[in-house]
């Protein structure tokens, strides 16, 4: 017998459907935010996978990103090998040049583009777009 409750009907607004609009995007992410940390394996888990693949497929179609400007990139490459500013030094110059460089008070030059893709693996594209904030002061 149905539950007066709508718990019925819930299950089926559970059913798991293609993400064609915003709407249903926004629906799916808030379904994954609610089963994030579940269990691999158990139908919540499955769910969640499932869920993020459907998600990643719209996004991929719909949602561009756009590339990360050149100091956000050095930024990133800095945490994720654990960098200081001082090893910027032999990429950029001294380390009055590195605190310009990362306070966007002045651009990267063609040669520190050269030696920072090169010896940090930073995508070229990248480093030649403008910096974002570059006329702040």
């Amino acid at each position: 017998m149905p539950s007066m409750s709508g718990r019925s009907s819930m299950k089926a607004d559970r059913t798991i459907r293609p993400i064609r609009s915003e709407r249903d995007h926004e629906a799916a992410l808030a379904e994954v935010e609610r089963l994030w940390g579940a269990r691999s394996g158990t139908p919540e888990g499955d769910r969640l996978d499932v869920l993020a693949t459907l998600v990643d497929a719209y996004e991929t179609e719909h949602v561009p990103i756009d590339p990360p400007d050149p100091v956000e990139a050095i930024l990133f490459r800095m945490e994720q090998q654990g960098l200081t500013r001082k090893d910027l030094e032999p990429f950029i110059g001294s380390r009055t040049r590195v605190a310009e460089i990362l306070n966007r008070k002045r651009n990267l030059s063609i040669d520190m583009i050269r030696r920072l893709h090169e010896g940090l693996g930073i995508s070229a594209e990248v480093l030649i777009r403008p910096t974002r904030s570059r006329n702040a002061a």
